[in-house]
């Protein structure tokens, strides 16, 4: 795992996509930690009793240390991955920039349509949530991608928040994603999977 973490160059992380560092100092980290403790509390359980006795019933319950340790290798294997994408979506909520990954996601979802009335419905929809002005959770973007976006919405198409993902997932990955790779969350994540034994079957 180290030459993983070590790969992910601690330059990279400059406060672009979320708080500014000054926020982050101020914020409580005593408090920020125990929240995402609670939110991947079901990720962070040892085994159970019940659980050794039947290790097979909840095999895929928690990601195993291999799992953990290959997020470390790039953004896209750590979102590829159910667990790796809920425990990055908590690490951005706890910094303040989850609107990134949300975006993210919501346009991963986008592409699988195929109806134009439910393209035209969730193309409205992610502009009001995360494109215009003053969105309740707008994301950084340039001028020219959101008027892009905002001329193709009486007729989208399945690339049309292609330019605009690609533009959040850069950010993502030279910003939130190497700090959550050197974060204690993540730290932790893989310890509690090897010291629980959880392996690849």
């Amino acid at each position: 795992m180290r030459e993983n973490l070590d790969s992910v160059s601690s330059q990279s992380m400059a406060f672009t996509d979320c708080m500014s560092s000054t926020d982050l100092l101020a914020e409580n980290k005593g408090m920020k930690r125990k929240n995402w403790r609670n939110k991947l509390g079901f990720l962070l359980k040892t085994k159970s009793s019940h659980t050794k006795m039947h290790p097979t019933k909840n095999r895929s319950y928690r990601p195993t240390a291999d799992d953990v340790n290959l997020w470390a290798q790039s953004l896209d294997k750590l979102l590829s991955h159910k667990y790796g994408k809920v425990a990055f979506r908590i690490f951005s909520k706890s910094e303040f920039c989850e609107e990134n990954i949300e975006f993210w996601t919501a346009c991963e979802d986008f592409r699988t349509l195929t109806s134009h009335k439910d393209l035209v419905s969730k193309a409205n929809s992610i502009y009001e949530e995360f494109i215009k002005s003053e969105a309740p959770k707008e994301i950084n973007l340039d001028y020219h991608t959101k008027d892009a976006i905002a001329q193709s919405l009486h007729k989208p198409t399945a690339t049309s928040f292609l330019a605009a993902q690609r533009k959040i997932y850069s950010l993502m990955e030279n910003n939130s994603y190497p700090r959550f790779i050197h974060s204690d969350l993540y730290k932790e994540l893989y310890t509690r999977a090897l010291s629980s034994g959880q392996t690849r079957p």
